[in-house]
């Protein structure tokens, strides 16, 4: 047989119904996992109870949230033999694009001589730590997912799930982190979800080969 033919034979097969269903016990499996390691390794910040009053906190949410939720829509399209990732792809823009506009309104406001003092913030070791860290279930639930899935390019694939679950993780660092600037976020989050995403691509190359 050949492989155009059993791609076009695993597409019309009950596989995407039943990888939704394998996609959402991994995602409800890598937010557990998350939650557990960050709850007993971690830990909120000591004046969280302040910083839910802060619009600046929140926002962080509201990037982290997006970007773990596009890359999972994503992830259900790659994920599969038929899937490509330009069908859904222009989603990922979503996150890093609220972050810009925040990033840039914070360059407005702020005077220029604390324009580094927020990009380099008090917690870029921990940022670049933590969040991947906090990945590793996520991502392992996530790959093992996508074996069920068939996905026609295992590097895009695992890639995709590494910015799912780095989106996942960085929703529960957020919650520790006490650097709240969209310039902070902006420029050490992404490396930490680089790392995840490179490490999610190799992972994805040599264990979703089919």
């Amino acid at each position: 047989m050949k492989t155009d033919d059993l791609i076009e034979l695993l597409a019309k097969d009950s596989v995407p119904p039943r990888f939704r269903s394998v996609l959402a016990w991994a995602v409800a499996s890598g937010i557990i996992i998350a939650a557990i390691l960050f709850s007993v390794a971690i830990g909120f910040r000591p004046d969280i109870s302040e910083a839910v009053k802060s619009g600046r906190f929140l926002f962080k949410f509201v990037v982290t949230v997006s970007l773990a939720v596009t890359a999972i829509w994503v992830t259900l399209s790659v994920g599969r033999p038929d899937g490509r990732l330009a069908h859904r792809g222009l989603a990922l823009a979503i996150a890093p694009a609220l972050l810009a506009c925040a990033a840039v309104l914070e360059l407005l406001v702020l005077p220029e001589s604390q324009w580094m003092n927020h990009l380099v913030g008090h917690n870029s070791r921990f940022c670049l730590t933590l969040i991947p860290l906090l990945s590793i279930g996520p991502l392992a639930c996530l790959i093992a997912a996508l074996r069920a899935g068939a996905p026609s390019s295992p590097g895009v694939a695992g890639a995709v799930a590494g910015l799912a679950a780095s989106g996942i993780a960085a929703t529960f660092y957020a919650a520790n982190c006490t650097d709240d600037s969209a310039l902070f976020v902006m420029t050490w989050y992404p490396m930490a979800i680089l790392i995840v995403t490179t490490a999610g691509y190799l992972v994805g190359r040599q264990v979703l080969k089919w």
